[in-house]
């Protein structure tokens, strides 16, 4: 179990997050990574824009994410909040 919450939070890469890492997110890495990204792929468009026939990938900083974006919230989560 360990390998794999090392793997998950160091290693791999989460696509709802940009694509950087879990644990760069959790220690705020991830704004300027994301950043510099954009400016290398921005920087190798100009140089050779006929490479892209479309916008470079958007890398954006996503303020909040969801775990389960698209499910509705459970009995007890409504419980939750309406009990607060």
């Amino acid at each position: 179990m360990t390998q794999l919450l090392h793997w998950y939070n160091d290693e791999h890469r989460h696509s709802a997050i940009s694509f950087v890492k879990p644990a760069q997110r959790h220690a705020g890495l991830d704004a300027a990574l994301l950043k510099a990204r954009k400016d290398v792929y921005e920087t190798a468009r100009q140089a050779n824009p006929n490479r892209w026939s479309k916008d470079t990938r958007r890398w954006h900083y996503e303020s909040a994410v969801l775990l389960n974006p698209d499910s509705p919230p459970s009995k007890e989560a409504n419980t939750e909040l309406t009990a607060a």
